[in-house]
């Protein structure tokens, strides 16, 4: 399974973009490590973990203490050994929608056999709250995850458009 982590950390200076590598990551904790190696300094530290185009793991430290995780999708712990690493541990299903039974609604086409890009049966675990101070609250970030026809990058994008650091996460992508 492939994927793509990118660091972003934010300073006094603003934010800076870095791609981290996960690979012979033993457990949550020294992936948390990885990403505090990114800024030893930084205020605020977040990892925008996608795979296959199907799964967003996002991990946030705030100076470089209290790890907090929140995943797309539980399955993503089944289908990879990365995935089970990130997510396996985010026994809870994610809350917070009670004002709407049907949070998986795009609010576009209304044909039957047209295919989400995001299951449906998409099961959000850890902390959807993760980015609330920040600007994208967790209703937001659910609904973002689950918006028919956007990708993990997609979905990477559009947070890192709020918080301001876009560009930089996008000059990782074409590098």
């Amino acid at each position: 399974m492939s994927y793509f982590a990118a660091a972003v950390v934010r300073d006094d200076g603003g934010w800076t973009a870095a791609e981290v590598s996960l690979r012979g990551a033993a457990d949550i904790d020294e992936v948390a490590d990885r990403l505090r190696d990114v800024d030893q300094d930084a205020d605020l530290s977040l990892l925008f973990v996608e795979a296959d185009d199907t799964y967003l793991v996002i991990l946030r430290l705030d100076e470089g203490e209290d790890l907090r995780v929140f995943g797309s999708d539980s399955a993503y712990a089944e289908e990879s050994q990365l995935g089970a690493l990130l997510v396996g541990d985010l026994k809870a299903s994610v809350t917070g929608l009670e004002d709407t039974d049907e949070p998986r609604a795009a609010g576009g086409g209304d044909e039957e056999t047209e295919q989400p890009a995001v299951d449906p049966e998409a099961d959000p675990v850890g902390d959807a709250d993760i980015l609330a101070d920040l600007g994208i609250p967790a209703q937001k970030l659910l609904s973002l995850c689950a918006e028919e026809g956007m990708l993990p990058a997609d979905v990477t994008a559009e947070i890192c458009q709020v918080l301001g650091c876009a560009d930089q996460v996008e000059e990782l992508r074409e590098v």
